[in-house]
């Protein structure tokens, strides 16, 4: 007779269901860059009006947080996910575009919640957000010493403004650093100037030149050198800025935008007859010689009637090029990478199209000040029509980001 012997049941390991919020780098990053993009524009305006006492001038307030902790979230969490693809090299852990985003959500909160009571609190968050901006680069470096590809072009420029971005920051930081301890030196022209135009608006130019044609189905031959040429001359704006050669800056602009007209029309895209996700890229890419060209006039405006017309021709970039480029790649994305076409439903042209009234009404307030017009209510519209924008769409493209809804 054969022993009898009971086994104990095999011990089955539970099935731990994947986070979909956190299974792509682009999901979380657009989703608190657009959370951060609503926080940061209501602080700027309280600091603005005077409800609250910032530790920190509500302009640096706005220029620091729309650049560091919006427009960089939503660039890391895009090129952390498309990056590789460019280089031909192996994917981000997931471990490591957590720990991103975690630094920044902290350095974010910190840097946000310090402005209204602590110098220390706000320059800690400072800090940390300084130290995810420099692991984001290293990652997006490592990438590109890893990758395959035996072309690399785009990727390098693409380097070149994180690390001119990077020292944006740092200069920022420094900067915050001094003036808590009551030391004023020149600084902030150096971060803003470098930042703004040799950062987040020639990292959108790269990625938008290289990405636009491939989404429009076109193949362009770019005239030689046409990137470093765009560089080059952006530099010596930024220098105009920074050494206030401003009517040497005016013929910089006026150039620039001829420069990039010519090699926008070159290229002939498909802009009549695309599908509105296509379109709206197509006129966010001719916003950036558009804007230089009235940016331009404005200046001219400004030396020959002297008026002041609070940085208008930075708004014009800021929201007709760079955030026109955002929300119509921030929806492409959202919707692609959850295996959805990416097409622009009714609302979705709602949104590209309010896009163009946010930066209408922008200008109409530079030009109230401008030519002291008794109008301030354009603030509060111009900044309003800002959180409406961003609200619209995250309440619509969160679900999207979080767990892959079904767009209808």
């Amino acid at each position: 007779m054969q022993p009898f012997t009971i086994h104990p049941p095999k011990q089955v390991k539970p099935v731990v269901k994947q986070n979909y919020f956190l299974s792509q780098p682009h999901q979380p990053f657009f989703l608190f860059g657009i959370v951060w993009a609503i926080v940061s524009m209501i602080v700027f305006m309280l600091g603005f009006k005077g409800v609250f006492s910032l530790h920190v001038s509500p302009l640096y307030f706005h220029v620091y947080s729309l650049i560091f902790i919006v427009f960089s979230q939503f660039f890391h969490g895009f090129l952390l996910t498309t990056f590789p693809r460019f280089c031909a090299s192996s994917m981000v852990s997931k471990r490591v575009y957590i720990a991103i985003f975690s630094a920044y959500e902290i350095g974010a909160l910190l840097f946000t919640i310090g402005v209204f009571t602590s110098n220390i609190l706000f320059l800690s968050g400072a800090g940390i957000l300084l130290l995810a901006h420099s692991f984001s680069i290293y990652q997006l470096y490592v990438i590109y010493e890893n990758g395959k590809s035996p072309i690399k072009k785009d990727p390098f420029w693409i380097l070149v403004a994180h690390f001119i971005g990077l020292f944006s920051h740092f200069v920022f930081f420094i900067g915050f650093f001094l003036d808590i301890a009551d030391i004023h030196i020149y600084w902030y022209d150096i971060a803003h100037a470098s930042g703004f135009y040799l950062y987040i608006i020639f990292l959108t130019f790269t990625v938008a030149t290289r990405m636009i044609p491939f989404f429009s189905h076109v193949q362009i031959q770019r005239t030689p050198k046409f990137v470093p040429i765009v560089f080059g001359i952006l530099s010596v704006k930024v220098f105009c800025i920074i050494f206030t050669f401003y009517g040497l800056e005016t013929g910089v602009d006026l150039i620039l935008s001829l420069v990039l007209f010519k090699e926008f029309l070159r290229w002939k895209l498909p802009i009549f007859s695309s599908p509105a996700i296509l379109w709206i890229l197509h006129l966010a890419l001719f916003w950036l010689p558009i804007g230089l060209f009235l940016g331009a006039i404005g200046k001219l405006c400004e030396y020959y009637f002297g008026v002041y017309l609070v940085y208008m021709d930075t708004h014009f970039l800021a929201l007709g090029f760079l955030t026109t480029i955002l929300i119509g790649f921030g929806t492409r994305i959202a919707l692609g990478h959850s295996s959805q076409p990416p097409y622009a439903n009714r609302f979705t042209k709602f949104i590209f199209i309010l896009t163009q009234i946010a930066l209408v009404a922008r200008i109409i307030y530079s030009l109230v000040m401008g030519f002291d017009i008794n109008a301030l209510w354009t603030f509060d519209l111009s900044i309003s029509l800002w959180l409406l924008l961003f609200g619209l769409w995250g309440y619509y493209y969160a679900p999207v980001l979080i767990n892959g809804k079904k767009i209808n």
